[in-house]
C-alpha cells in the first residue's frame, strides 16, 4: 500500500520559484512608503509568510500601513510579479508520478486563491490538482486574519480532500509539503505528515526546528517519498 493517499502542497517556494516577482513587488511597495531597499536578497523572507505580518515584523508597520503596503504590493505583483516565476526542476514530473500512483493532490497557499489558480494555469499544472485553496483577498488586509492564512488554507484543503468523509479518516494518510515553518506548523496543527523541501526559501534548520519529519532536497526525492510503497 502507498504511504500516503493525499498530498497538500504549498505553492511559493515549493512548486514554483516565485521569489523574484515577490521581492520586486515588496521593493515597490516599500518605495511607495518612502523606504528604499536596493538589496532584493534582504526581502527573501517575504516569500511564503502572509505579507501583512512580514511588513509589520520586518519594517515596523502598524496595521493601517501594513494594509496599505499590501495594496501597493498587489499593484505591481498582480500585473507583473506573478509571472516573474518558474516551476522548480522536476516539479511537473513529480506531480505526474503522484497522480499516476493514485494520490489526490491539493494546493494550500497564503496567496489569494484567484492568483493560485492563475499561476497553476500559467504553468500548465492546474490539471494535476483536485483542490486549490488560497486566502481570501480581505484576509491580507487584516493583521489578525493574516496570522491564520496558511492554517485556513490547509484546513479548507483537507476538508475538500475528505469529500464528505470525516476529516479524521484521511489525516494520517495526508502529507503537507512546504518550504517554510508556517507550512510545517500548519501540517502539525492539523495532524498531517509534515514534509519540508530544502530547495525553497526556508533553511534546513528552520524546517527541522519547526518539526518536519522528512526533508526533500529535490522534486525527484520528494516524489519517491510521497509515492513509496509500505507494508500494511
Amino acid at each position: 500500500m502507498l504511504r500516503f493517499e493525499n498530498a497538500i502542497f504549498d505553492l511559493d517556494g515549493t512548486l514554483t520559484e516565485s521569489g523574484p516577482g515577490i521581492m520586486k513587488s515588496v521593493q515597490y511597495a516599500l518605495h511607495c512608503y518612502g523606504i528604499e531597499e536596493p538589496d532584493l536578497e534582504k526581502l527573501r523572507s517575504f516569500v511564503g509568510p502572509p505579507l501583512n505580518i512580514s511588513f509589520r515584523e520586518k519594517y515596523g508597520a502598524d496595521d493601517e500601513t501594513a494594509a496599505g503596503m499590501v495594496v501597493k504590493f498587489r499593484e505591481r505583483y498582480n500585473v507583473t510579479g506573478v509571472y516573474e516565476n518558474s516551476p522548480y526542476p522536476g516539479i511537473s514530473e513529480m506531480l505526474e508520478l503522484c497522480r499516476r500512483k493514485g494520490l489526490r493532490l491539493a494546493v494550500a497557499s497564503s496567496k489569494p486563491e484567484y492568483l493560485v489558480i492563475r499561476v497553476l494555469e500559467h504553468f500548465g499544472m492546474k490539471d494535476y490538482f483536485d483542490v486549490f485553496i488560497g486566502s481570501r483577498p480581505e484576509m491580507e488586509l487584516s493583521t489578525e486574519a493574516a496570522k491564520d492564512t496558511k492554517g485556513f488554507a490547509v484546513r479548507m484543503a483537507l476538508e475538500a480532500l475528505a469529500d464528505g468523509r470525516p476529516v479524521e479518516e484521511i489525516r494520517k494518510k495526508t502529507a503537507m509539503v512546504g518550504d517554510r515553518l508556517f507550512d510545517i506548523k500548519a501540517a502539525i496543527d492539523h495532524g498531517l505528515y509534515p514534509v519540508g523541501v530544502t530547495f525553497g526559501y526556508g533553511s534546513v534548520k528552520e524546517l527541522s526546528d519547526a518539526g518536519a519529519l522528512m526533508l526533500a532536497d529535490s522534486a525527484e526525492s520528494l516524489g519517491r517519498f510521497l509515492t513509496e510503497e509500505i507494508q500494511a
